[in-house]
This record gives structure tokens, C-alpha cells and sequence, in this order.
């Protein structure tokens, strides 16, 4: 009787805790969680959330592209050493995707985020923030090298206002890889912070990640079969995915794998058209994605769609003189099963910047 007294007291302690975060916390909402079963199965999922529409095709670029940082005669540069699966938002970034050898790369909304200062002739390199993701996918296999390569700071990150929208453009970056390892990368107060660890498994838009993690420690001692949060909130998302990811079963049957990492994922989706009076920011689950790094398959489905489609990246030609092809969702065009021979030839979209 006094262990049921003492969870119930914790529970009420933990409502009142996520009623101060809920009240606080009036962000874009997107989930990523990475799954590690047995015989080295990762699968990495995630939910694009956003207040307005924001149209997703696919793109597959072929090793050997050139890039440039588009944010004037500063730009870094660079030749894609991998080639990858990329998902743009309106075509004009790449929002999430994972390249040849297994390594995905998710872009999260996160409101704290702020930039370094940049200038156009000055001795820092500079990249537009919607080739973030992308420079990650073509440069690097693994999250070490990633790591270790960025650490440095070869550039500055470059933002700036969605087109069309009053929205400033405020993003995390998380990237994992088939090894199992993780990290977030975060401009807080102009500065790139890292969290790098295996351990790094789930993460959701805001607060900044260090906030997360000081989230998850405090539910450690919240049993989770007992309790769990249910609103559409960061903090409540965060702590169902973290429960949910490590409680659905452990296999390396890739079929059992991927749906149950995909229902983790539609767990911590928030309902089409769902709104709640305060909070403007809340936003409809628009995509959802799941990786499976360990057999290089990417599956996605759209809100408005009614199937689930993948794209076979081991059936895919990334060799330099291929062309770049994409798969066109817009107009919700409708896609079942295994996808990757409906890629059609295309010229690259471009990634806006600031000139």
C-alpha cells in the first residue's frame, strides 16, 4: 500500500510538471526515435509536423554532385561522396533522408535555435541552413566522422524566413547511423553544441536538448505501464516515445521491426487538423518516415495518403554518372509497395540561399 501511495504521489508531482512544460512549450512538433533489436537491426523513425502544408518529394542523388553553400561568393563547397535518398521540403531543401551506407539525417524544428553571425566577406564559410541535412548525407558515413568533421566548424550555418511565410526558419539536426550511434547538433546562442552518444535515441523539437535529457531523467523513476503522458506537447511526446521505443519487441525480423517502430511513431503523431486555443504553433502530423539502416529501406506515408510505400536503396544506381531521378508526391499522388523503379529522371531542385 505504501509503494501504490508513494507512485501515486509521483504521478500528481509529475502532472504538475507537465502542466509548467505544457504551458511553456508552444512549438512545431516533430518526433525522431531510433530502434536498436537484436543482430545490429537499427531503424531510425521520425514525424514531420507543421502548420501548413509542406509538400515532400523524393530525390535520389547520385554520388559526384557539386555543391555549392548558396549564400553568396563565401560559400563552401563541396563534391558528394555518397550518394542518398533525400526528402525535400517544397524542393527547395532537404528535409530528412538517408545516404548509401545507412546514415540518416533529420531536420527538427527547435525555437531556441540561433545562428552565428555571418558575413558574406568575411573568413568564415558560410551554408544556407536548407543544405544542412544534405551536406551530412553526401559527406559522411558514419555519426563519427560527421562528429568529428563539424566539430570543427568548416562553416556557418545561414537562415532566414520560409518564403512566403513569417515563420524564420529554427531547426535541429539529429543524425544516426547503422552502427546505432547518434547525435544532435544545435545552435544555441550562436554557438554548436553537440550531443553525441549511442544513447541519444529519442528527441523531439523542443525544448533544446540538453532540457530533453534532464526530461528523461526525471521520468526514470515514473513507471511507465503505470503512467504516461498524453497531450501532443514536446515534452509528453518525448516521454512516450522514449517508453514505447523500448518497449515494443526485440527482433531482427525487419517486417516485425519497421511496423512496430512506425506505430511508435503514429503514437506520437498529433491528429490531421488537431488544434488547441493558445497554442498557434501546434502542428498537424504532415509525413512519417521509418529507416532501416540495417537493410537500407526508407518508408514513408503521407497524412493525406492511404498506403505506405519504401524505396529500395540497395536497388538503387548512386554511381556517379547516373542522373539525378525523383519521385513526385505532389498533388498527394498516391504510391504503394516498393518504389524505387518509379524515380523518373530530373534536374536537381535548388536549394535556396541568400545572395
Amino acid at each position: 500500500m505504501k509503494n501504490t501511495y508513494t507512485i501515486i504521489f509521483k504521478i500528481l508531482i509529475t502532472i504538475s510538471f507537465i502542466i509548467i512544460i505544457s504551458i511553456t512549450n508552444k512549438s512545431k512538433a516533430c518526433t525522431r526515435v531510433v530502434y536498436k533489436g537484436p543482430n545490429n537491426t537499427i531503424i531510425t523513425g521520425r514525424s514531420m509536423d507543421f502548420s501548413i502544408e509542406i509538400p515532400s518529394n523524393h530525390w535520389i542523388f547520385p554520388r559526384g554532385m557539386k555543391r555549392n553553400g548558396e549564400v553568396g561568393p563565401n560559400s563552401i563547397e563541396w563534391v558528394s561522396k555518397f550518394g542518398s535518398l533525400a526528402v525535400s521540403s517544397w524542393d527547395i531543401s532537404t528535409t530528412d533522408g538517408m545516404n548509401e551506407k545507412g546514415l540518416v539525417a533529420n531536420l527538427l524544428w527547435l525555437v531556441e535555435s540561433e545562428y552565428p553571425k555571418f558575413e558574406k566577406f568575411g573568413n568564415q564559410k558560410g551554408m544556407a541552413i536548407s543544405m544542412w541535412a544534405q551536406y551530412v548525407l553526401d559527406n559522411f558515413a558514419t555519426v563519427a566522422e560527421a562528429v568529428d568533421a563539424l566539430s570543427s566548424e568548416p562553416f556557418a550555418i545561414v537562415s532566414d524566413f520560409i518564403p512566403g511565410t513569417d515563420k524564420f526558419t529554427t531547426v535541429h539536426l539529429s543524425i544516426s547511423d547503422a552502427t546505432g550511434d547518434n547525435a544532435i547538433l544545435e545552435y544555441i546562442g550562436g554557438k554548436l553544441i553537440i550531443h553525441h552518444h549511442p544513447s541519444y535515441t529519442v528527441m523531439t523539437n523542443d525544448p533544446s536538448y540538453e532540457k530533453q535529457l534532464a526530461i528523461a531523467k526525471y521520468w526514470e523513476n515514473i513507471p511507465g505501464k503505470i503512467f504516461l503522458p498524453g497531450s501532443v506537447t514536446s515534452s509528453d511526446r518525448f516521454v512516450r516515445a522514449k517508453f514505447y521505443i523500448n518497449a515494443i519487441p526485440q527482433t531482427d525480423d525487419p517486417r516485425i521491426a519497421v511496423a512496430s517502430v512506425l506505430s511508435v511513431i503514429r503514437n506520437v503523431s498529433v491528429p490531421y487538423g488537431f488544434e488547441i486555443e493558445g497554442y498557434p504553433n501546434l502542428s498537424t502530423t504532415r509525413w512519417r518516415a521509418v529507416a532501416d539502416q540495417s537493410n537500407l529501406v526508407y518508408y514513408f506515408e503521407t497524412a493525406l495518403t492511404p498506403n505506405t510505400f519504401w524505396v529500395d536503396l540497395k536497388k538503387i544506381d548512386f554511381s556517379a554518372n547516373t542522373t539525378v531521378r525523383k519521385l513526385d508526391l505532389s498533388n498527394h499522388k498516391t504510391y504503394s509497395g516498393e518504389t524505387s523503379n518509379q524515380f523518373k529522371p530530373s534536374k536537381p531542385f535548388q536549394f535556396i540561399g541568400i545572395l
